[in-house]
């Protein structure tokens, strides 16, 4: 049998994902979860307790209580809007509370660790698609955070011992292709989810901001990566460190970009319903382009995207997103 492992922030959107493809790869899972921002019927393939990192007497009885082979953290707080307006609470959630994680397994000796960080750590891009060498040069206290989370995961690494993964990815996208679980955000802030909220008449229309950028159609380029298959790559990073792997930090991306008017075209194409748009002003440090390279995800970890086609991507949402209309 797989050993136990411990997901942090299980009740996500992502979380959840990774929790049940765990659960189907046969691994045994526990899920940390606060519940600010995930729902408890979200982590049904693993054993949930409620609790928050902030809590180190809850963190030791879990440690004392499971023999934990690795850990994956997608327990941070992600709006950069919020963390430029109350940064205090990035700084305290993404990075102390992180560090009340590490401190209980180090004396616990569980030394493998896999992190969810972002493509927010580059900043600005000053090249793309964006590769492993790019500086990083965060340009808000979330990207920060993150950026923070992986000096100290290297640190810990020269001094423990810890092995860590840290996956950046840049936009997550899609739902479980058995439509089970998806996007629940409150409020829904990313493309797809709101375009297809328009389509299906949850929303009267979707914002396009900025339709002057220099890119084919003047609307901005973004790399969307299906959720199943950032999960993938995230299964393959453990049994890399259940091998004695070596610590690496990695780009996830489909490697190819789609402008906002595209994501429209395609959720047009896939629900059959015409989509109302607004043009607004560009906001500002949005990039005119920000795809990855991951290539050496591809090459590390034999990592292939299985769902890089935007219709099936924009599709599996749709199915969640009619689902969704008709529970919540």
């Amino acid at each position: 049998m797989n050993p136990p492992i411990l997901v942090v922030g299980g009740a996500g959107y992502i979380g959840s994902h990774m929790v049940k493809m765990l659960a189907q790869a046969q691994y045994p899972v526990t899920v940390l979860d606060n519940l600010c921002t995930g729902f408890a019927d979200a982590a049904r393939h693993g054993e949930l307790v409620t609790g928050d990192l902030a809590d180190t007497v809850l963190l030791e009885r879990l440690f004392a209580e499971h023999s934990f082979a690795a850990v994956f953290h997608f327990a941070a707080l992600s709006q950069v809007g919020e963390s430029v307006q109350i940064p205090e609470r990035y700084y305290r959630n993404n990075v102390a509370n992180t560090l009340n994680l590490l401190d209980a397994m180090r004396r616990y000796g569980v030394d493998r660790f896999i992190f969810s960080s972002t493509a927010a750590i580059f900043g600005e891009p000053q090249y793309t698609p964006v590769d492993e060498l790019h500086p990083t040069q965060p340009i808000n206290p979330y990207g920060r955070s993150k950026r923070m989370v992986e000096e100290m995961l290297a640190d810990l690494g020269q001094s423990y011992g810890l092995r860590s993964v840290c996956l950046r990815y840049f936009n997550a996208a899609g739902a479980d292709p058995h439509g089970e679980l998806g996007e629940r955000h409150d409020p829904e802030s990313h493309l797809i989810p709101l375009v297809l909220q328009a389509a299906s008449g949850r929303r009267p229309q979707i914002s396009v901001f900025g339709s002057d950028y220099p890119t084919p159609d003047g609307t901005c380029i973004r790399d969307y990566i299906h959720v199943w298959d950032l999960c993938s790559a995230h299964l393959l990073a453990l049994e890399h460190l259940l091998q004695d792997g070596e610590s690496i930090a990695l780009n996830l991306g489909n490697g190819q970009g789609f402008s906002v008017q595209e994501v429209i075209d395609s959720a047009r194409r896939v629900t059959g319903q015409e989509i109302r748009v607004q043009e607004q002003v560009r906001r500002p440090g949005d990039p005119a382009i920000l795809v990855a390279d991951s290539a050496r995800a591809r090459q590390f970890l034999g990592w292939q995207p299985k769902y890089a086609d935007l219709d099936t991507i924009i599709a599996h949402a749709w199915a969640w997103e009619q689902q969704k209309g008709r529970r919540w």
